[in-house]
């Protein structure tokens, strides 16, 4: 509801109390009548392409699961953008993404990391290749710091102790 303007806000609410009969309308409720107003006023994507997002589930059961997780746009749509995350592409209406307001350069920092992630869970799903995993730390260094590093050598052991590997 925060991206209407105020004179919008208030049609919104006075439409779901409206739908919930007079009463305190529920999140369903008021985000049905946002997304229709939406629809009709053709609220601007924002959005621009390499922007790093955090993708907010909401009420939303498409995107169970990936609740906090982040993404970076890759095509903006009227309602929507695809963002790219380490496990695929999804495809996610604006109510449902947050930016991140990172700098240029931080955003190219953090497609490096997308794209490092996205190589390492394929290499580690594929066959006899999860010895890889506990050198993901040398794979992003020089692109992140020595802390983030450190960071994805430790996520690389845990990746390698979960799969079994060496039991």
């Amino acid at each position: 509801m925060t991206k209407l303007k105020p004179y919008q806000q208030q049609e919104v609410w006075l439409r779901a109390v409206e739908l919930a009969g007079g009463k305190v309308p529920t999140g369903r409720i008021v985000k049905d009548v946002v997304q229709k107003i939406m629809e009709r006023t053709k609220v601007p994507n924002t959005y621009q392409i390499g922007e790093v997002c955090q993708i907010l589930a909401k009420d939303n059961p498409e995107l169970r699961g990936k609740g906090g997780c982040w993404g970076i746009v890759v095509r903006g749509n009227d309602f929507s953008c695809t963002v790219k995350s380490w496990d695929g592409e999804y495809t996610v209406a604006l109510q449902h993404l947050k930016s991140y307001n990172y700098l240029p350069n931080e955003c190219e920092q953090m497609q490096v990391i997308c794209g490092k992630r996205s190589h390492a869970v394929r290499l580690i799903t594929s066959s006899g290749v999860f010895e890889w995993a506990g050198g993901i730390g040398a794979e992003v260094s020089g692109v992140v710091g020595e802390t983030e590093s450190g960071l994805f050598d430790d996520v690389g052991r845990e990746i390698v102790e979960l799969a079994g590997v060496g039991n």
